[in-house]
């Protein structure tokens, strides 16, 4: 009984010191100079909708849906044949299947085929939607504890991508507001993933000068599940459902974002309904200095700027704000009766002599001291560990009396 309680032990020991150990391979990053958080500033204001059409035809997409696969990691029931057929009896017209480190091939057209997936293993949930990858990255940092480990992430990812979306920061953990005020390098953000209609760590972003579109998907693991599938969904201006169009809608800011309640709750009948009669943008864009936006039903508008500060709010189908030469940016949120909500693309100043939008790569040069400091200490770490798993199971001399 002795021995054996010993042998569980030793083998449960083994088990940690082996996770540690995986957890210091898979923690080796740069470690970066950040450059000061800076507000938009500049005389002019970046208009997302500059390309809408008087009479704009939208699109509804969800770039964010999993699928059961032909492997050990299956997150979803359904093929993806299943998953696209209920997500178009909802009313959607642009669906990605984004499965975790893997292509997923559209299973009837390949001329609607958007190549996505999600990257990380992360423990702490850091997921990032990679689009058009010119080779598949596998490499995560398990607990990216530091900035300079998820900002060496986005890197890493946009190199060979097209663009990174930054996925779910009010689901991810240790998330802080100093860790969204330095981040860079991702062109979208997954600012409402069901958690809160606030998206403060949009603001918190927005608010050191990292512009980004707003993108709200369903992640939906289960679309045969009422609660779980149309949720979410961006509105996109797009003439087709190709990948070009969709590409240069996402990068423009020409969309905008809803939130849908569970039409029926468990009544498929009811949900379709709901999902029929959303409400809609009909113009928004910009005159001058003033924002404006015309909806398609009354609703509560609020607007909101630097700092996370509520700006401006209105009641009614219409909305006029100007934003005012010492204010960095604004962004809509429309609250409807029936819970929808719809957020709109940031409007933000910028210097267009200088850039084509206020997006930009924040400069974060690499700290060879701290980051030879840091992962020296990583290597000394993983040296003890296998040490001890070495002590853990090698021969003991028994002591002769």
């Amino acid at each position: 009984m002795k021995n054996a309680l010993t042998f569980s032990l030793r083998l449960l020991a083994s088990f940690l010191v082996l996770l540690a150990l995986v957890i210091c391979v898979f923690s080796v990053s740069p470690v970066y100079d950040f450059s000061a958080p800076q507000a938009f500033s500049g005389p002019d204001i970046y208009n997302p909708y500059a390309s809408l059409p008087a009479s704009p035809e939208w699109k509804k997409a969800n770039f964010h849906t999993h699928t059961r696969v032909d492997n050990l990691l299956n997150e979803c029931p359904e093929y993806p044949a299943v998953v696209y057929g209920d997500y178009m009896r909802l009313g959607y017209d642009v669906l990605a299947f984004s499965n975790h480190n893997q292509l997923t091939r559209h299973p009837f057209d390949s001329t609607l085929q958007i190549n996505v997936y999600e990257h990380g293993y992360s423990l702490f949930k850091f997921h990032k939607l990679v689009f058009n990858p010119s080779e598949m990255k596998l490499y995560d940092h398990l607990l990216p504890f530091l900035p300079s480990q998820r900002q060496w992430q986005l890197d890493y990812l946009s190199a060979s991508a097209d663009f990174v979306v930054l996925n779910h920061p009010d689901r991810t953990l240790f998330t802080s507001p100093r860790c969204m005020s330095l981040l860079s390098g991702y062109r979208l953000m997954e600012a409402d993933s069901g958690v809160s209609t606030e998206l403060r760590h949009w603001d918190e972003a927005l608010s050191a000068g990292h512009y980004s579109h707003c993108l709200q998907n369903d992640d939906c693991h289960n679309s045969g599940d009422h609660n779980k599938i149309a949720r979410r969904c961006s509105w996109l201006s797009v003439p087709s459902a190709s990948y070009e169009d969709v590409r240069e809608c996402l990068l423009s800011g020409c969309f905008y974002c809803m939130r849908m309640p569970d039409f029926g709750y468990g009544d498929w009948k009811a949900k379709y309904a709901g999902n029929d009669a959303l409400p809609y943008v009909e113009s928004i864009g910009l005159q001058g200095d003033t924002v404006y936006m015309k909806l398609s039903d009354p609703a509560r508008i609020e607007a909101w700027g630097q700092g996370h500060t509520l700006l401006a709010e209105e009641t009614g189908d219409c909305f006029r704000r100007m934003l005012g030469p010492d204010e960095p940016y604004m962004r809509l949120t429309a609250y409807f009766r029936n819970g929808v909500v719809i957020n709109t693309n940031v409007f933000a100043r910028y210097d267009a002599a200088k850039t084509a939008t206020p997006y930009v790569v924040a400069p974060h040069p690499v700290n060879w001291l701290l980051t030879v400091l840091f992962n020296a200490g990583l290597l000394l770490v993983a040296g003890l560990l296998c040490l001890l798993f070495r002590r853990l199971w090698m021969p003991h001399k028994k002591t002769e009396t």
